[in-house]
């Protein structure tokens, strides 16, 4: 069985999108997506700098069009099962039919903003933790008034926390954990920093009208499958302020037997969890349009369920 995966925040680089432009449609397509959030895409995913699409309110909506931009490449797949990481959750909601492109981009663009305005609020914070036993880690985090913020599986958690928190992690390492890598985002997500994000994200869902998934939707709130589009947006609006658990997500892609597992652009960060924590499942990272043969011919042997 094939899982289709989306990346979260962190994973775009400057130009990353320049050689997905020159595939027929994406250049009109990227604009039309422009022109509906009022975001120009295209200069942000081909020419801006780090700095420039380090911000929130721009690398959230420059993710998910990247998403759907290298899906639709791939011709039409029918995966197993769907998920993203984080703000990768909002691409996967239009991979599994609950809302069409149009609609998760304007959402993902309210997103982006509503969790750039909560980050101006209080100086906060993300660090990666490599390597640790999963319950020391936390209850160290717990200590220093942290919060596991993403518990990524395959010896990974993120903590989130005010920049002080985050010093203090930084002198006192958990018990076993090898390095703590601070992350190049702007803010504490997915903890209680992001409460005012979850009220406007909660509002702009008001307008929406989801579908039930068309495939297998895995959350990141508890690893479980939805089969509600109602209940899928719920959880995404609520998500901003809760933990990420991609361990769990990772597991039950396992219980469903799962054999491969692509990532859609810019790939490479869950395939390398997938890597570790999904021994025997084939995994292949969509970062430019020569993956994309790659990717077909993975499709073609493992089919959608």
């Amino acid at each position: 069985m094939l899982v289709l995966v989306a990346p979260g925040q962190g994973a775009q680089t400057p130009g990353f999108l320049t050689p997905w432009l020159d595939l027929p449609g994406a250049a009109e397509r990227l604009a039309a997506w422009s022109d509906a959030i009022g975001l120009d895409l295209a200069h942000y995913g081909t020419q801006a700098d780090a700095d420039a699409i380090r911000d929130t309110a721009v690398a959230q909506p420059l993710l998910v069009a990247a998403g759907l931009l290298s899906a639709a490449a791939l011709g039409d797949v029918t995966p197993g099962a769907v998920a993203g990481h984080s703000v990768g959750e909002i691409t996967a909601a239009a991979f599994a039919g609950v809302l069409d492109d149009t609609a998760a981009l304007t959402l993902v663009r309210k997103r982006g903003l509503a969790m750039a305005e909560a980050a101006t609020i209080t100086q906060t914070g993300m660090s990666a933790l490599l390597g640790g036993d999963h319950d020391t880690t936390v209850a160290h985090l717990e200590k220093l008034g942290l919060t596991p913020a993403n518990v990524n599986g395959a010896g990974q958690i993120v903590a989130a926390g005010t920049l002080e928190q985050l010093a203090a992690l930084e002198a006192d390492k958990p018990e076993g954990v090898r390095r703590v890598v601070a992350l190049k985002v702007a803010g504490a997500f997915h903890t209680h920093h992001m409460g005012p994000a979850v009220d406007a994200l909660a509002k702009a869902a008001e307008d929406l009208a989801p579908a039930d998934p068309a495939v297998t939707y895995v959350s990141n709130r508890d690893g479980q499958a939805v089969a509600s589009g109602a209940d899928v947006v719920s959880r995404l609006v609520g998500q901003v302020a809760n933990p990420v658990r991609w361990d769990l997500c990772m597991e039950t892609f396992r219980e469903l037997g799962a054999t491969a597992l692509i990532e859609v652009c810019p790939g490479g960060t869950l395939t390398g969890l997938a890597k570790r924590a999904l021994p025997g499942v084939t995994t292949l990272a969509l970062k430019t349009p020569d993956d994309l043969d790659a990717a077909r011919e993975l499709i073609a042997e493992h089919g959608a369920a």
